[in-house]
């Protein structure tokens, strides 16, 4: 008996469940794990969480996965001719610190520049001291991955005007909503919270109204009440078509216009060419949907209208962005005063009063630091990522001449990629925070190894600092959640955390931290809150999150106390409240760039194809894969080993393709390859292909293991935003042909 007692003691301290934040995207879904002793056994989305409701997806369910895979680096590595050998940690810090001393010394701080991906902002420490590395060493050039894919929307946020009552609903009172060119149902992002499947499908219980503008029947458009099925490119047209409905039919809120805009004859004039009958040509829909979409919205209470990337990585992003803000403002869909503020704030502080009012608009661009090339400057979506290798390359004083890549793949995600790889082979500098191999590592002079996330301890603070951020993302409620680490480090293996390299190369420098709490989202209220770190203190992830988070509105050790399954908090609830009877801020719905950049899409004939060119290529999102990482996880791979090229089967008969055969696709810029896959939901003359694959051009190309790099077929020397040089990488016009059959064969 004792013996069996024992047994059970043992089985039982070995089988354990234990509930995380899933950290495989920018979600933080609610997960329980299930181990035996360290090894994480199963995984299954939460079903009682508040926020989340038991959804989650395959990347979130094989996240333990990606920390034992072979590729994974456990030690850092330094660059020894053509080959890469494993080196310490304090090794590779003592030499990049001497190595960025000397570049200092010769070429100024400004020299040395930073890349922030997708990965280094959900790993919100990695940003952080990345930015603070950089202020200590007195350099402004710090550029992430907002100006990559969407920088438009905080372009527009700004020309137009913030409200400060916030741009996002609770999604249970959304009574009508517009998506344009965002599968959300995938994405996970935009108007629905963290489960929008569930979250639609219980919105039209309720007698909610969804209009999705698409070339692809997504599966978010196939809950549409209407779906309008769009020319690609044609996102202005096609809301610009919608304002001119709503003003001419006089179906606006014309009492909030009065009281909180100006521009809406400039706006009316604008708007006068786009008729139904020149919309539905353009874009090729039906007049009447585009009048019925129009109506519809207008209709509503209480709207919210989201672009994805669709519209922001096709031309004229920002205006998209822009008029889709005029129209949520002529139809009076934000929120007003008396309402409800669902999320008061857990660990954050939402910046500034909660009130039924525009400061108006803020700079757009033309503030902070100056670029060298294409009279650039940083922006509200912050410095253009775009043109960072035409610093790089561009001789002559302020030349970059280190660079440092935080959770991000530049080579994969950059357009341009040809010239991407130019800037950074002849860098004096390239070190890469890195768990594997990545494209942009394997041109690098060091990889530092970092830890994973299931070995750090975590909260949920970036779902709750997007919804403060411009973007309808966030919580509804005042929720939050906490995740110790679950995972140790692998035996033997030389791992640093992203924020920690970062403050041991400073100390190893002789460079003074200083720490901005993250509670303060208004940059002017943390920089007021900062102060000087120890540096010689070796502080762990705990004191961080802790430092992170102090005077949060809820204390860290609430939510560490509460959190661990996700927790709704009581916090004192606030409304929105009125603007003060002196309030001179009001939006700004006839901005004259705005509506310039509208008059030149009118003078513009819509694309028709041509002989050369004939198809669009498309960006989309794969549900098994997000951006360029961890594509050779063997779970993730099962459906879609790479990205293929989605096409309608009536194009796939006209050009003699077959599913399973390699596509060659070219575009004026460049040529990848695609495995061709059968996609009846897409319209005709499209092909759909995901971002962020691929390989280095001097690298074999292998389109079933790799996939193709859309951004090859993209370019950065014309077609860009005058202020953000956001590239065209969507709506591309390309070709298509069958590739030669040695190819086809080695794939």
């Amino acid at each position: 008996m004792r013996n069996a007692a024992a047994s059970t003691i043992t089985e039982l301290a070995t089988h354990r469940r234990e509930h995380t934040v899933c950290r495989a995207c920018h979600a933080n879904c609610s997960l329980i794990m299930e181990f035996e002793g360290d090894k994480v056994v199963n995984v299954i989305g939460d079903k009682h969480n508040p926020v989340s409701f038991g959804f989650s997806c395959v990347k979130g369910r094989t996240m333990a996965d990606y920390h034992r895979l072979p590729s994974r680096l456990l030690t850092s590595q330094k660059r020894v001719g053509n080959k890469f050998e494993p080196t310490g940690s304090a090794q590779a810090i003592d030499e990049i610190a001497a190595k960025l001393e000397a570049i200092i010394a010769e070429h100024g701080p400004r020299s040395v520049a930073a890349f922030c991906g997708t990965f280094g902002y959900l790993n919100i420490q990695a940003s952080m001291f990345l930015k603070s590395f950089l202020e200590a060493i007195g350099s402004k050039m710090f550029f992430d991955s907002a100006t990559i894919d969407q920088p438009g929307k905080f372009v527009a946020y700004a020309l137009h005007g913030p409200w400060l009552a916030g741009c996002r609903r609770n999604s249970e009172e959304v009574d009508v909503a517009i998506v344009i060119g965002q599968n959300q149902v995938v994405a996970l992002s935009g108007a629905f919270g963290l489960a929008p499947a569930h979250n639609i499908v219980e919105g039209k219980k309720r007698g909610m109204k969804l209009i999705v503008v698409d070339p692809r029947r997504s599966e978010t458009a196939h809950h549409a009440d209407l779906h309008l099925q769009c020319q690609p490119g044609e996102d202005p047209a096609i809301v610009a078509g919608m304002i001119r409905v709503v003003l001419s039919e006089g179906i606006y809120d014309k009492a909030f216009v009065a009281s909180e805009a100006d521009g809406i004859e400039a706006l009316r004039t604008a708007v006068e060419p786009f008729t139904p009958d020149v919309v539905a040509t353009r874009a090729g829909i039906a007049a009447n949907d585009l009048i019925a979409a129009a109506r519809m919205f207008a209709a509503g209470n209480k709207g919210m209208l989201v672009c994805g990337t669709g519209p922001n990585m096709s031309p004229r992003g920002a205006l998209t962005e822009y008029l889709g803000r005029c129209l949520v403002t002529l139809c009076g869909h934000w929120p007003r005063a008396g309402e409800p503020v669902g999320n008061p704030g857990v660990l954050l502080r939402p910046p500034g009063p909660v009130m039924a009012a525009t400061p108006g608009p803020t700079p757009a661009w033309g503030f902070g630091e100056k670029l060298r090339v294409n009279g650039l400057t940083n922006t509200a979506a912050g410095m253009p990522a775009p043109a960072l290798p035409d610093e790089i390359l561009t001789p002559g004083e302020g030349q970059v001449k280190a660079l440092f890549v935080v959770g991000g793949n530049p080579m994969l995600a950059f357009p341009d990629q040809h010239k991407v790889q130019r800037a950074l082979q002849s860098l004096d500098l390239l070190v890469t925070v890195d768990p594997a191999m990545s494209a942009t590592a394997r041109l690098g002079h060091y990889v530092i190894a970092p830890t994973l996330p299931l070995e750090v301890p975590t909260v949920s603070s970036f779902f709750e600092w997007s919804g403060n951020a411009g973007l309808i993302w966030g919580y509804d409620i005042p929720y939050s959640q906490y995740s110790p680490a679950l995972l140790p480090k692998p035996p033997g293996s030389d791992l640093l955390d992203e924020w920690d390299f970062f403050f041991r190369l400073a100390r190893q420098m002789g460079r003074q931290l200083s720490f901005k709490p993250l509670t303060y989202t208004h940059p002017d209220e943390a920089a007021a809150h900062a102060y000087p770190m120890d540096m010689q203190c070796d502080y762990r992830n705990e004191d961080i999150l802790a430092m992170c988070y102090e005077d949060s509105p809820v204390p860290l050790s609430e939510v560490i106390a509460k959190g661990r399954e996700g927790h709704v908090f009581d916090v004192p609830k606030k409304t929105v409240q009125p603007k003060p009877a002196d309030w001179k801020g009001r939006f700004d719905i006839g901005n004259g760039i705005m509506l310039d950049e509208l008059a030149d899409v009118a003078a513009t004939s819509a694309y028709s194809g041509s002989t050369e060119f004939p198809l669009l290529l498309l960006s989309r999102r794969l549900r098994e894969h997000y951006n360029t990482s961890w594509h050779e996880l063997d779970a993730l791979k099962k459906k879609h080993p790479s990205n293929p090229a989605f096409m309608h089967p009536a194009d796939m008969v006209r050009l003699g393709l077959r599913a399973g055969d390699v596509a060659e696709i070219t575009s004026d810029t460049g040529t990848i390859y695609g495995l061709v896959a059968e996609a009846p939901e897409l319209r005709e003359g499209c092909v759909s292909m995901a971002h962020g694959w691929g390989v280095n051009p001097n690298e074999a190309e292998d389109p079933v293991r790799h996939g193709g790099c859309t951004s090859r077929l993209s370019s950065t020397d014309r077609d860009c935003d005058p202020y953000t040089w956001m590239a065209r990488q969507s709506a591309i016009p390309v070709r298509i042909a069958k590739a030669a059959e040695n190819l086809a064969k080695s794939a």
